[in-house]
């Protein structure tokens, strides 16, 4: 960050005069001499410019200069500023080695950069177009950044650990829920944590059906009724739709847009208690990649929640990535 230190003098402004003008007659035994005015004239003159300098462009000692337009003084000083903003620096840092210690990681995760003040162009990955994609909600796997930024999100609903809202919270890990109705409806209350806590919660249909068998009248009830619930138990529609299993066909995406949906993020990792799932061969993490994982504890998994993130946060900062807000940049 780059502060300009504004430096104001104390400064006397100058005046001059083009003469003074009298018409008082030399005395007849003073001639002038050498075109030199008379003493009283001089005198005059001298008390004039003394006056003149007293009144314009002198200055008192508590006479303080104000700064021109534009020209306002910082009201901190520069390098109070950077401490307080070093020592907030310090502070969060610390509190995340804490909070990271506590839940077992040998690195606090890297935090995230600032939200870009231009969102990326989001489009539709090559190969998982329909047939006829205009105007349709673009489907997409990794979000187009520069930033070294992995985005999180979370399906279904079943497991509902509340170790899982406290480990996200108090890492201050970002991340965005894709819930059905059927598997959340036993607790709709466990999810309003989740959204009082700062996460969006979006759209994974009413029952968790396999799309492309069910007719367009069909799949735009299982996503408008899902817009419904989640409008009703939590106060708005979302704009961000995930079909089960990540399959679609033209009516999926048609049936969305009818609903309200503006995008359909699939994924381009998964991560579980024990493993990483590749989409691509190269089998790495890339900038602005989509990482899927599911609400699942030990009757599903191998372990529980917290296990899952550990395991997720341990990759992603050995590997120099933080994990971002995917609606940050859409």
């Amino acid at each position: 960050m780059r502060l300009v230190r504004q430096n104001y003098s104390n400064g006397v402004i100058g005046g001059s005069f083009s003469g003074v003008r009298g018409t008082a007659r030399p005395a007849p035994t003073r001639p002038r001499t050498n075109n030199r005015p008379t003493r009283p004239a001089r005198t005059a003159i001298t008390l004039l410019t003394v006056t003149a300098l007293a009144a314009g462009c002198g200055e008192t000692p508590s006479t303080t200069p104000k700064p021109a337009a534009g020209q306002q003084l910082l009201k901190a000083p520069p390098a109070r500023a950077m401490d307080t903003y070093a020592t907030k620096l310090r502070q969060e840092h610390s509190a995340r080695a804490t909070a990271a210690k506590r839940w077992g990681l040998a690195e606090p995760p890297l935090p995230a950069p600032p939200a870009p003040e231009q969102k990326p162009r989001i489009s539709t990955r090559k190969g998982f177009e329909v047939d006829d994609h205009e105007g349709l909600p673009p489907v997409f796997t990794t979000i187009p950044t520069k930033d070294k930024v992995v985005f999180l999100t979370i399906d279904d609903g079943a497991e509902k650990d509340p170790a899982f809202l406290r480990m996200m919270s108090e890492l201050k890990i970002p991340y965005t829920a894709f819930l059905s109705d059927y598997l959340i409806k036993e607790d709709y209350g466990y999810f309003r944590k989740m959204q009082d806590r700062g996460v969006v919660l979006n759209n994974h249909t009413l029952n968790h059906r396999y799309m492309p068998n069910l007719s367009y009248e069909r799949q735009k009830r299982e996503i408008c009724g899902m817009q419904d619930v989640i409008e009703k138990r939590y106060g708005k529609r979302p704009a961000l739709f995930r079909p089960p299993f990540g399959n679609y066909n033209e009516d999926t995406l048609r049936a969305a847009r009818a609903c309200g949906i503006m995008a359909a993020p699939l994924w381009n990792e998964e991560v579980f208690v024990d493993r990483w799932d590749y989409r691509e061969l190269d089998r790495d993490l890339h900038p602005g990649d989509i990482v899927l994982s599911h609400f699942r504890g030990k009757e599903h998994w191998k372990g529980t929640m917290p296990d899952m993130v550990r395991r997720f946060l341990k990759l992603v900062t050995d590997k120099g990535y933080a994990v971002a807000r995917i609606e940050d940049y859409l």
